[in-house]
């Protein structure tokens, strides 16, 4: 059996399958060779990667984000161990992990050390700090897809959970997704060092095949609609009439390296800060979420020019996302998927996309191009940057009839503006054609995934 929200689905024109049985046979003969088990008692935590069509940046102020998966991501691959040690290969790097689950884990004090390891003991020291039991650790095998690690997917991210998934499993710790969104963000914020919000790991444990996930920031608690619901020609459940591009840049590097996202993330706590004491209100957590929008509009002026367009990012991504009080929309994200209205949708992602570029400020020569081609490509709706945008991709949302002509032309004239670029992206990774996906769940030995 699969756990909830897990599962690919059918043939028939459907979503498509994730994990394939030919990607979990793979990883099981690995972990085979790697443990001397029998292929019948190895497990597999399957966590896909996420893309995030509006909320963009505005997490880790607090704010309501939209979140879907794909059809892509991490799987590892594990049997416990006998004791407490950890043995885990990969298949993008190089090397073996060997650590006990009872030693002592310290955050990482320099960004610079940071490696695939890391993301194995912060989840030991997730756990560890937030009073579960460890006594057994993995033997296990992790593989992503190649050319698709710190390209703006929340890679780190999958790779954390699948982590998690695969300790609490071997360890019969059974631990909510609520749970587990705040071991991942332990991970990242307490062990790595890098300040972002729980989107990622929010997307990657509650996605649900059809629907967009509304992730409230600041009370934690997510909502679903389902594309087309208020529509009364609803789409047949597993037949969506869209898909998404991704188009990589070619530019990589890892985000806890670049010191951009943790200057954004202050710049926009400096702002809540000087709005709340504009306001009287200071003894507010200084994140956005806590100024009203009326207060915004009245005492923006006393920002300087940098935090007000980081305010500025956030207050309109906030009106693309819902209705709030400083502009009533008569139409916004929530209510365009709910219609089935793409066309709305993607102007709404496309505007999202340039707040980015202008207030946010992120986004490199090569990455605004890649944007900017996206949006002319036949049958593609809106654009934006995927991640924190200064490296990896940008994603699109094309009608379904037309995605593998728009990946071709995105490809072309991308090729043509960075050609230098392009050569380092592998030909079957410059543009990916890609359905929405499922939540993360391991699969046990015997489960049927694709019942």
């Amino acid at each position: 059996m699969v756990a909830p929200g897990g599962g690919g689905g059918g043939g028939g024109g459907g979503p498509a399958r994730w994990p394939s049985e030919e990607e979990l046979d793979i990883v099981r003969k690995k972990v085979v060779e790697i443990s001397g088990r029998d292929e019948r008692e190895v497990r597999v935590a399957a966590c896909p990667y996420r893309i995030c069509p509006l909320g963009a940046h505005i997490d880790h102020q607090g704010g309501i984000v939209t979140a879907m998966t794909i059809n892509y991501g991490v799987l590892l691959g594990f049997v416990p161990s006998n004791d407490s040690e950890v043995l885990l290969r990969s298949g993008q790097f190089e090397g073996v992990i060997r650590f006990r689950v009872d030693d002592l884990q310290k955050p990482i004090d320099n960004p610079e050390n940071i490696n695939w390891e890391s993301y194995a003991r912060g989840a030991v020291y997730a756990l560890q700090n937030n009073g579960y039991d460890l006594r057994k650790g993995i033997i296990g095998y992790i593989s992503g897809v190649k050319g698709l690690d710190s390209s703006g997917l929340s890679s780190s991210a999958a790779a954390g959970i699948a982590y998690l998934l695969s300790l609490e499993n071997v360890n019969d710790l059974v631990v909510s997704s609520v749970d587990n969104i705040q071991l991942d963000k332990s991970i990242e914020n307490k062990y790595l060092g890098l300040e972002n919000g729980i989107l990622d790991p929010s997307a990657i444990l509650l996605s649900r095949y059809g629907y967009l996930t509304f992730m409230d920031c600041k009370t934690a608690s997510p909502s679903y609609v389902y594309f087309s619901e208020l529509s009364k020609s609803q789409q047949p459940q597993g037949h969506l009439p869209f898909k998404i591009l991704l188009a990589f840049s070619g530019l990589q590097h890892n985000l806890p390296k670049k010191r951009g996202y943790n200057t954004r993330v202050f710049e926009c706590k400096e702002a809540a800060r000087a709005l709340l004491q504009a306001s009287g209100c200071e003894e507010a957590s200084n994140i956005l979420r806590n100024v009203d929008s009326a207060v915004y509009e009245a005492q923006k002026c006393v920002l300087e020019e940098n935090l007000s367009r980081r305010a500025e990012h956030y207050f309109s991504e906030m009106k693309r996302v819902a209705k709030v009080t400083l502009v009533m929309l008569p139409r916004n994200g929530r209510d365009a998927w709910a219609r089935g209205n793409l066309q709305e949708l993607g102007q709404l992602i496309s505007a999202s996309g340039r707040s980015s570029i202008l207030n946010y400020e992120c986004g490199s020569k090569e990455m605004i191009q890649l944007y900017e081609i996206l949006l002319k490509a036949p049958g593609v709706l809106g654009a934006r940057f995927s991640g924190a945008g200064f490296r990896g991709c940008c994603l699109a949302i094309v009608e379904s009839d037309r995605a593998e002509e728009a990946a071709a032309y995105v490809a072309d004239e991308y090729e043509k503006a960075q050609p230098e670029l392009v050569f380092r992206i592998p030909a079957d990774r410059r543009v990916l054609v890609c359905e929405p996906g499922d939540s993360a769940r391991v699969i046990l030995p015997d489960d049927r995934l694709h019942s």
